[in-house]
């Protein structure tokens, strides 16, 4: 490789490898001037030292105060004596009770916000110690201020119910979709509706696309499934949205089918239809396509 020096006047635009940044001096066509940094003028300065006098003289006025003394026998053998904790002024007594005294009680009861979550928040850029977040969360949880001023904004938690056992099959019946499958050859078929026998386990695949409507949902349940199963007594889904419109619900409604939908954060109602969904991709992973 050989280097070849060009001029300046050859390159249509400057850039920094071929031309040296000049440095903002009067004399730079360029030049800048600085603004001046504003002087204040400093009529006098006092520096004071505390001495060690002050720091004696502390000392002595614990030794002497009546509170002090009481309170040092308290923490230095964790007494519990009640006679000495009454005997304490009401301001100190009261401190004493809640515990600001105390290195844990003292941090926790000073960096204790709104909720558990901001005060483990605060309390990890504070100190640390081995048990620092079960010991703060078992305190959050039996603070008196934090259970009576916090207030909960989510509904009530109802009762769990538990789903009745079938009797015989295809009684009751667990139902989901999968999409975004790989297009098959001939009809382009890229979803499968997922249809599971909740007494005997049995699976029922029915390939179609991902935009079928509610009604087209009905359609391929009752030509594929109903008709060779019979009516169900009840289906369990999540909430997705052909699963509760109108024209579905109704339909259901007048085969005589109780239509039952999991919670948002609770996936468990419909989970047999999640665990044969896991199944079916894994075979498709394995003899159908590549990055599924």
């Amino acid at each position: 490789m050989t280097i070849v020096h060009k001029a300046g006047n050859i390159h249509k635009n400057a850039d920094g490898l071929s031309r040296w940044a000049l440095a903002n001096t009067p004399d730079n066509p360029a030049y800048v001037p600085l603004e001046a940094e504003p002087q204040i003028p400093i009529e006098g300065i006092n520096i004071t030292d505390i001495g060690t006098e002050f720091f004696e003289e502390v000392r002595e006025s614990y030794k002497q105060d009546r509170n002090c003394h009481i309170l040092t026998s308290l923490l230095d053998e964790d007494c519990k004596d009640t006679s000495l904790v009454n005997a304490l002024d009401e301001v100190w007594k009261n401190s004493y009770s809640e515990g600001r005294f105390h290195l844990f009680d003292g941090i926790i009861y000073h960096i204790t916000k709104h909720s558990c979550d901001r005060t483990l928040e605060k309390a990890k850029n504070c100190a640390w110690w081995p048990t620092w977040r079960r010991e703060t969360i078992e305190y959050c949880h039996t603070c008196d201020r934090c259970q009576t001023a916090n207030r909960s904004t989510g509904k009530k938690f109802g009762l769990m119910i538990h789903i009745q056992a079938p009797k015989s099959p295809w009684e009751v019946c667990h139902m989901d979709w999968v999409t975004s499958l790989s297009p098959s050859r001939d009809k382009r078929y890229n979803a499968c509706l997922v249809i599971v026998d909740r007494y005997s386990k049995t699976p029922i695949f029915v390939p179609c696309h991902k935009d079928e409507t509610a009604m087209d949902t009905a359609l391929l349940l009752w030509s594929r499934v109903i008709s060779h199963t019979g009516l169900f007594k009840n289906i369990i889904s999540n909430r997705d949205a052909k699963f509760t419109s109108a024209i579905w619900t109704n339909l259901h409604r007048l085969f005589g089918t109780k239509l039952s939908f999991s919670k948002a954060y609770h996936p468990q109602t419909d989970g047999l239809a999640e665990r044969m969904i896991q199944t079916f991709e894994d075979i498709i992973r394995r003899f159908c396509a590549y990055g599924l």
